[in-house]
């Protein structure tokens, strides 16, 4: 059995192997919005999965717009959508 961690997404804890990216963790859960566009609040959840795009962008332990294709979830981390 491996290992689990976990962080909080929106206050949520979320659960998923080391090695894990931030998005494929949330969307794991079944929540698949990992953000709100500003104007229209539109949901945004991965596209392009190799970091070329910003639909995905979070923020982690208070540092705006990473790609939550490409940040590694940690344990203890805290991430928030961002609008």
């Amino acid at each position: 059995m491996s290992e689990i961690i976990s962080f909080t997404f929106n206050g949520r804890q979320v659960q998923c192997e080391p090695g894990q990216s931030i998005a494929a963790a949330v969307i794991n859960t079944g929540t698949l919005s990992l953000r709100t566009t500003r104007f229209g609040e539109d949901p945004r959840s991965i596209f392009c999965g190799i970091g070329i795009c910003f639909d995905c962008v979070v923020v982690v332990d208070g540092v705006a717009n990473q790609r939550a294709c490409l940040v590694t979830a940690q344990s203890g981390m805290k991430v928030e959508s961002r609008s």
